[in-house]
């Protein structure tokens, strides 16, 4: 997920009873749900390069075992040496609670990620394996509402923090309504929602109440995941019985790739023995399947492939491609090898916004 998502499912734990735990239980949870996207710093060494590292060492399971020590130490660190400096009256934190919260924090962000299509390596530094959720869109904005809500009640009691979040709401319904894949219905219920916080907010919410609304936002997530997986397990029987029915094949695996704030559909990469499919299947049956480009044949053995995969300049997006196809183009001196993931693109998108293309050279002199 995106980094305001990950900082706002922080914000809401600490507002369900959790900051009252211990002194700076809040930050604790904020940084904790951030911390393993510290590997964003390879981006400063070149998109691939961060490729290679991103959703990996960072995020695996000896990363979730250590995090969690070093937060704490350095929370702890913190308190003595510059909070309780500053002011010796102040309350020390509780090291046991600092490092629960640092776990709870920690472990929250490899599940948020989990849920997208793009994938994290939760095995790392043992096995490079990638765990795909498939439930949410990469920034979910029903997730941003819900966990927004419970922010805005508990961080904005004074007046430049209130223009903060106007502005920062704003923003993301910018965002999230001004682009045409997100459906009209579902930019009304947006502006629905934002319109009831700001009413709420208004209104004035006591801290206890507040506690329910956190818990009252986790729960509707909860149950939001909850039918979200549901419409996964729909659409999969529905795109194995289409692709059976017009192609007489079986599924060896399928993306279910959602749609921004789109619960109803899905944009599915169908995988056969020989073949990929793409798909937009509805959950619900008034509404057609759609074949959204022709059967792709799965890259078969070949030379030239297979010293396009090998070039370092694109090792990061060949560990980290999904379902690459690839497109070899006859030059005087070799062969341009143009590689998609279909997760991400057309198989005749010739330019893509993001990480779903690259493209190598191969010499003759090479092969």
């Amino acid at each position: 997920m995106d980094p305001i998502a990950h900082t706002l499912a922080g914000a809401t734990l600490a507002q369900t009873g959790l900051k009252r735990l211990t002194p700076l239980a809040t930050a604790t949870l904020i940084i904790g749900a951030n911390l393993p996207d510290i590997d964003g710093v390879m981006s400063f060494f070149g998109s691939d390069t961060a490729l290679e590292h991103r959703r990996g060492v960072t995020h695996g399971i000896l990363a979730q075992a250590l995090f969690p020590f070093l937060l704490c130490a350095g929370i702890l660190a913190y308190d003595r040496f510059i909070r309780r400096r500053r002011d010796p009256a102040r309350q020390p934190v509780r090291p046991g609670l600092i490092l629960l919260l640092a776990f709870i924090g920690v472990l929250s962000h490899p599940y948020l990620d989990w849920l997208n299509t793009y994938g994290v390596r939760l095995l790392m530094p043992f096995h490079g394996r990638w765990f795909y959720g498939d439930t949410l869109f990469i920034i979910d904005a029903w997730m941003w509402l819900l966990m927004g809500a419970s922010a805005v009640f508990a961080w904005s009691p004074t007046r430049w923090s209130q223009w903060l979040w106007l502005i920062l709401g704003l923003g993301a319904s910018t965002l999230v309504t001004a682009t045409a894949l997100v459906p009209l219905p579902a930019k009304f219920l947006w502006w629905i929602g934002i319109a009831g916080i700001v009413i709420v907010r208004r209104r004035g919410i006591s801290p206890t109440r507040n506690r329910k609304v956190a818990l009252g936002c986790l729960a509707a997530f909860g149950i939001y995941l909850g039918l979200m997986k549901v419409g996964n397990r729909r659409i999969q029987d529905k795109a194995q019985d289409w692709v059976l029915a017009h192609y007489g094949e079986t599924l060896t695996d399928i993306m279910t790739g959602p749609l921004p704030a789109n619960p109803f559909h899905r944009e599915v990469v169908a995988v056969t023995a020989t073949h990929y499919y793409g798909l937009r299947v509805p959950v619900l049956d008034h509404d057609a399947i759609v074949e959204r480009y022709e059967p792709v044949p799965r890259p078969q053995p070949d030379p030239i492939i297979q010293l396009a995969r090998a070039q370092p300049e694109i090792r990061g997006f060949i560990n980290w491609a999904r379902y690459p196809v690839y497109e070899i183009q006859e030059a005087a001196s070799g062969y341009r090898v143009i590689i998609r993931d279909l997760r991400y693109v057309r198989p005749d998108q010739d330019r893509a916004e993001g990480i779903g293309l690259v493209e190598t050279f191969i010499n003759r002199g090479e092969l």
